[in-house]
């Protein structure tokens, strides 16, 4: 059983290595073990413009963008990372599918999934985003089987018949009601020249309030740090005693990829609860790029999208089969492809070659989803951004809003909404001319959720406006964004639940006793994000796919001249 004192600062592990140096050898009473890990891959196979922010070289105080990602420049870094200590470990720390790009999305993940089988996981903690088809469907995509067919064009078993993961989905915290137990396995443990590392799987507790409410049904999620500590206290009666915990939840701290100062969130209060039998916290959720050590125990994230792989260096003495906690070593690594073309960069960050292995399994998929992803559906003068101002909305939030108000004016509707969560991307011309394809319009709605219009009274409305904020967490703002003709403001200094006011619809004041025919999406239409006000809606009625009545809107609004991003906000801040 280890034994150490807890202090109270929290410090940054190693600065960045562009190149990683080889890790230590096993040698007489030790072990070397290297943990490769990545977080939050969302099906993103193709590097597309994803980047990350590293330090320069030359002057360590700034930074430098350096394009980022693609699942074959990551298959290339995995196998070096692999090659400079055999005795490894590959981990994906969740949400390595789920609001995915139109190349995995349009396939049920499958391809991910084919993808990651070639790269050679050895197991996969899941996240919320994993649950968003539902337990039956994360089931299936870990195990095998064809889905049915589905109204979002989505194709199952394309190339080959889906026979599942190559390695184990993780879900410790996530229970079945019926029967307690979880639902998946909770631990993983794989033994290396005579010792063994044990890693324990949970998922953000909040995952119930973040995905469709039917994708968790049957389903109860329990507090991450107590079933942590459980399954740890069964490992060690296990005689494993080299344990790590790989967490879909995140933070935030200062600094860059390999820094962190002024540590903060759901993460690091977890970690503080945390038995010292556990030796590393591998985190995610939230996106972020930070290392960092809290009394010798590292706690890391890197990015997402397949930006970074996170890599931690254990040595576990053979004797005792405990971590030696000095000599862990922490550090985020980009997964640099140089898609810049700039020899400048590539002289300071040398871009990976695609593994090839990889690169064709993407490109038969990516040549599967041609058709439909190539197809031409609006233009566009510029970029919408998802960059909210002061009152929270934003250009592509004001569009989306716009497109499924028009989309369910049959049924009535006079306002739509959506949520700042379900709107995945900003929205990019990738044609001449600015003409937009399905898959760029695709990549800012790629739930497939269908929308629903329904009934509120004005108090009802004022309500879920006042959801917006969370009495329980109060960091945790979800700004609605609103269709046009719909005006509001807000003060945040005001009390919880008495912050909005001056609601107005098409230029009239909005009464508690009016009667407005609002639409959502499906997601929100079920209390999704925890606007439940909005499962006591009448009269529903159902309408199209989100992503279709976007495209529908685009082609039609654009049909004379590009759509322009410069619309009026539509909330305004007070105070």
């Amino acid at each position: 059983m280890k034994r150490w004192t807890r202090a109270v600062t929290v410090a940054a592990i190693a600065s960045l290595a562009l190149v990683v140096a080889p890790a230590s050898r096993s040698q007489g009473s030790a072990v070397a073990v290297r943990i490769i890990a990545f977080n939050d891959f969302h099906g993103h196979l193709e590097a597309g413009e994803n980047a990350v922010e590293v330090p320069d070289p030359s002057d360590p105080s700034r930074k430098r963008r350096v394009r980022a990602g693609g699942a074959a420049h990551l298959a290339t870094l995995v196998a070096r990372l692999r090659a400079e200590q055999p005795q490894h470990v590959v981990v994906s720390s969740g949400d390595l599918v789920g609001a995915s790009p139109l190349i995995s999305g349009l396939f049920h993940d499958e391809p991910t999934i084919e993808v990651m089988n070639a790269i050679g996981i050895d197991l996969n903690a899941v996240g919320n985003h994993e649950f968003d088809h539902g337990v039956d469907e994360l089931k299936r995509l870990a195990l095998g089987g064809c889905a049915p067919a589905s109204g979002t064009h989505r194709q199952s078993c394309l190339r080959l018949p889906h026979t599942g993961a190559r390695f184990p989905f993780l879900a410790a915290n996530v229970l079945d009601r019926a029967t307690g137990q979880p639902i998946l396995a909770s631990t993983f443990v794989k033994s290396f020249d005579g010792v063994r590392v044990g890693f324990i799987g949970v998922v953000t507790r909040s995952t119930p309030g973040i995905v469709i409410p039917s994708g968790v049904a049957g389903v109860r999620f329990v507090d991450e740090a107590r079933v942590l500590n459980e399954q740890a206290k069964a490992l060690e009666a296990q005689g494993v005693h080299a344990i790590v915990a790989v967490v879909h939840e995140g933070g935030d701290a200062e600094g860059g990829i390999n820094d962190c100062s002024s540590p903060r969130g759901a993460i690091f209060e977890i970690e503080r609860e945390l038995d010292a039998a556990i030796d590393a916290v591998l985190s995610a959720h939230t996106h972020q790029g930070y290392s960092c050590n809290v009394d010798g125990r590292p706690v890391i994230q890197g990015a997402s999208f397949g930006r970074l792989v996170s890599v931690v260096d254990l040595v576990v003495d053979r004797t005792t089969g405990d971590v030696v906690r000095s000599q862990t070593r922490a550090r985020n690594v980009p997964v640099v492809n140089g898609a810049e073309g700039d020899a400048r960069i590539a002289a300071d960050f040398p871009p990976l070659p695609a593994d090839p292995t990889v690169a064709a399994i993407v490109a038969a998929y990516r040549d599967a989803a041609a058709p439909l992803a190539n197809r031409p559906v609006g233009r566009i003068s510029a970029p919408f951004e998802r960059r909210p101002g002061a009152g929270g909305d934003h250009a592509l939030g004001r569009l989306i809003a716009d497109a499924q108000l028009a989309a369910t004016r049959a049924n009535g509707a006079e306002v739509a909404f959506t949520n700042p969560g379900g709107v995945r991307a900003s929205l990019r011309a990738s044609g001449r001319d600015g003409t937009v394809t399905y898959a760029d319009a695709y990549a800012t709605q790629p739930f497939g959720n269908s929308l629903v219009t329904l009934t509120l009274t004005g108090a009802q409305l004022k309500t879920l406006l006042e959801q917006q904020w969370s009495a329980a967490r109060p960091e945790r703002v979800r700004i609605l964004q609103p269709s046009a003709g719909f005006t509001y403001h807000w003060d945040g200094r005001r009390p919880h639940g008495s912050r909005v006011e001056g609601m107005r619809l098409h230029g009239r004041a909005v009464d508690p006793t009016d009667d407005v025919r609002v639409t959502i999406n499906s997601f929100l239409a079920s209390g999704g994000d925890s606007f439940r006000v909005l499962r006591g809606g009448r009269d529903r009625v159902g309408g199209p796919l989100d992503i279709d009545a976007f495209t529908e809107f685009l082609t039609a609004e654009s049909a004379l001249r590009p759509l322009s991003p410069k619309s009026p906000p539509r909330i305004r801040r007070t105070g």
